[in-house]
């Protein structure tokens, strides 16, 4: 159940009031709990009655939290609602066989969007859901648009059955229910005028449509429809569009509204806009504004003027090269430092997936093996599963260690992780 409590911390509430690990929370204050969402909303009274399952028992605890601190505990993780849709451009239907279960695993799940910030497409939301976020408050939420012209969507979500967006957009925005979007550009499909026509029917819900960021797809070579990459003409075409938008609606609202992904305009091969371009940088986990922001720290992080000796690796995929090479350039003008940086082509994915993130333990390897004398390599922490030292295909940091002979050491794709990894990555911590 994903109301069952899966630990407790020492010297918190939940631990002093005698709450113990495998209690199943049933309610707060009367109100049923389902998940860790539920939990959230209701516990922040300073004062509440816990009713728990221990065993065949039902217990009673009271809490009092005049600070509001943290009550102490965590809920198991509730079993995640599966996408029903079979999108054109799907990441997971472009997964080779034989990788880890996880990897096989589309969300469509409104609580992942609210939590996490998954993108979901409101395809798969029953009216019980949707009146809960409206009650809940549950937002922002992000939403997969992709286009608000519901043929053309129904056949890039590869759902007869999908229900109209803009209902959907009407639905939530009327509750003010804040939803940050994207639309996954497809070139011939839902670009050029397509394109227009989306942003200008999402720009009447402005401000509760809070943003919308353009982002080209990304095709593995084990892609199955018939779907094209977005090439220099596609991303210069599609760029000057939004440019359109972003002036009208500055001029408007003094918001842009509209944001282009990084790897568009790396596409178009034009210079990436300034940071102060990006607003509120809302949708950066979808690549919009990351590389900006990275060079924005770069100015900003101070750089000693010696270090002890290091002779480091690191690697980064194609798209992000150059920007790292001229940082390295800076870093290896340091006193103490050898730094040689690895550009990853991706062989497993196909050479159109250029991000760091999506690496594998195999290609890396492929890169470096024999090619460098360095005494340790970093690893932007970006390319393994989150909390886990395993790349997509399942090789370990340990792995490579023994292949490369070599310390390997994951480090934040940062400025100052980048720093941490010169002064920190060659000491070994056994």
């Amino acid at each position: 159940m994903s109301t069952t409590i899966s630990h407790i911390a020492d010297g918190t509430l939940a631990h002093e009031i005698g709450l113990q690990k495998g209690d199943v929370l049933l309610s707060i204050d009367d109100n049923p709990i389902r998940d860790v969402i539920d939990l959230m909303f209701h516990s922040m009274d300073t004062s509440m009655k816990l009713e728990i399952q221990r065993s065949d028992k039902k217990l009673t605890f009271k809490i009092k939290n005049r600070n509001h601190a943290p009550l102490g505990f965590e809920l198991k993780s509730f079993r995640t609602k599966t996408c029903r849709n079979k999108c054109m451009f799907c990441f997971v239907g472009q997964l080779p066989k034989g990788m880890r279960k996880t990897l096989y695993l589309k969300d469509d799940d409104y609580r992942m969007s609210f939590l996490f910030g998954n993108y979901i497409t409101l395809s798969n939301i029953t009216a019980k859901e949707k009146k809960r976020i409206i009650e809940q408050k549950l937002s922002p939420l992000y939403i997969s648009v992709h286009t608000t012209n519901n043929d053309i969507r129904k056949k890039l979500l590869g759902n007869p059955k999908a229900p109209h967006i803009l209902q959907e957009i009407q639905d939530l925005t009327t509750n003010k229910i804040r939803l940050h979007v994207q639309i996954v550009l497809c070139p011939g499909i839902n670009d050029g005028e397509e394109l227009e026509n989306t942003i200008k029917d999402l720009q009447r819900f402005y401000p509760y449509v809070a943003s919308i960021a353009v982002v080209p797809v990304g095709l593995t070579r084990y892609k199955k429809a018939s779907v094209k990459p977005v090439n220099k003409e596609d991303a210069l075409k599609a760029i000057e569009t939004i440019k359109k938008f972003r002036r009208r609606l500055k001029k408007r609202h003094g918001d842009p509204l509209v944001y282009i992904a990084d790897e568009l305009y790396l596409r178009a091969e034009l210079p990436l806009p300034p940071l102060k371009e990006y607003g509120d940088l809302s949708q950066i986990e979808n690549g919009v504004g990351l590389i900006p922001v990275f060079l924005q720290e770069a100015k900003k992080t101070k750089l000693p003027k010696k270090v002890e000796s290091a002779n480091i690796a690191i690697v980064t995929g194609t798209s992000f090269m150059p920007y790292l090479q001229e940082y390295a350039t800076k870093l290896n003008a340091i006193e103490g430092v050898n730094l040689e940086v690895f550009q990853v082509e991706n062989k497993f994915f196909g050479p159109s997936v250029t991000v760091t993130g999506l690496l594998t333990g195999k290609d890396i390897l492929r890169t470096v093996v024999g090619k460098t004398s360095a005494d340790c390599l970093l690893i932007p922490d970006v390319t393994l599963r989150h909390g886990t030292d395993l790349f997509l295909d399942n090789v370990s940091l340990k792995d490579m260690e023994e292949t490369l002979g070599m310390h390997v050491t994951a480090i934040e794709p940062t400025p100052e992780g980048l720093l941490w990894g010169i002064k920190n990555g060659c000491k070994r911590n056994d």
